[in-house]
């Protein structure tokens, strides 16, 4: 699919003048082989949102989320995590894989990967302490997998895997989360756990960006909405951008998606 044109946008304050915002991003491209993937991107994302990032299959999604998070290489561009880059910003950063990415037959049980989300804070070549064990075993608790805390994490089912990288972005207690496809293939208990976590998240004042594929959730679960094929089609409240038209420039021909999520839209609002 050919990317659409990029949005005109009003003349933007440079990154160092955006230090208050969670996530500013200026100019981001990643390409493989010489193909840009994510092309020209321009975000600004404000505090306190649950921000969902919707797009096609191949829109580069995931690619946005990495390359924040220095996981991939940027062909160019800036990122800004509250005004600082990634590397100095990362102890208020928690990051929630696609669960596809993961080995689960690493020999640790739940409590230990949760517990990993204390490393930030602990270092690296400190032991984990019996404070940052329980800060672990109330995070499983708040995600109902307390009785699963020593279970070896190949033992456990794909939404109790989901909820143990959730209890790990918890136990972190950071302020922006990047969370890539936490709803896929999990059950209905475990789609509820995640949006009450989301929900609570807020409430503290954190902002999470959520890569999501659910378009008839969109309006139900998220404040936010960035649209994206290759380039931002729209970004913003998702009352505003979240349009039967601005759905057509990002999915194009795909009308029998768009005809769905355009019904469950109009019987959202």
């Amino acid at each position: 699919m050919n990317p659409v044109s990029k949005p005109t946008i009003p003349l933007l304050p440079k990154i160092a003048e955006q230090k208050s915002l969670p996530l500013v991003i200026r100019d981001l491209t990643v390409a493989y082989h010489r193909k840009p993937v994510v092309w020209d991107i321009d975000l600004d994302i404000p505090t306190g949102k649950l921000v969902s990032v919707v797009g096609p299959n191949g829109a580069g999604k995931s690619t946005l989320i990495k390359a924040c998070l220095d996981l991939i290489p940027r062909t160019s561009g800036e990122v800004s995590i509250f005004g600082e880059s990634y590397g100095k910003a990362r102890k208020r950063v928690g990051y929630v894989p696609q669960r596809e990415s993961v080995d689960w037959d690493f020999p640790v049980s739940a409590l230990d990967v949760v517990a990993m989300g204390t490393y930030g804070k602990l270092g690296w070549f400190r032991r984990v302490d019996k404070r940052s064990k329980a800060l672990a075993l109330q995070a499983l608790d708040r995600v109902g997998l307390a009785d699963y805390a020593h279970r070896q994490i190949s033992q456990l089912s794909g939404g109790q895997q989901q909820r143990t990288f959730l209890a790990r972005a918890l136990v972190q207690d950071a302020d922006i989360y990047f969370m890539d496809e936490p709803f896929a293939a999990v059950d209905a208990a475990t789609e509820r756990a995640i949006v009450e976590l989301l929900k609570e998240l807020q409430q503290r004042g954190k902002t999470c960006l959520v890569v999501h594929h659910d378009l008839a959730t969109v309006p139900q679960y998220f404040d936010w909405t960035v649209l994206l094929n290759m380039r931002v089609v729209a970004s913003g409240p998702t009352k505003d951008v979240f349009t039967q038209e601005n759905l057509r420039k990002t999915y194009g021909g795909k009308l029998s998606l768009l005809s769905e999520a355009a019904e469950k839209l109009a019987k959202s609002l």
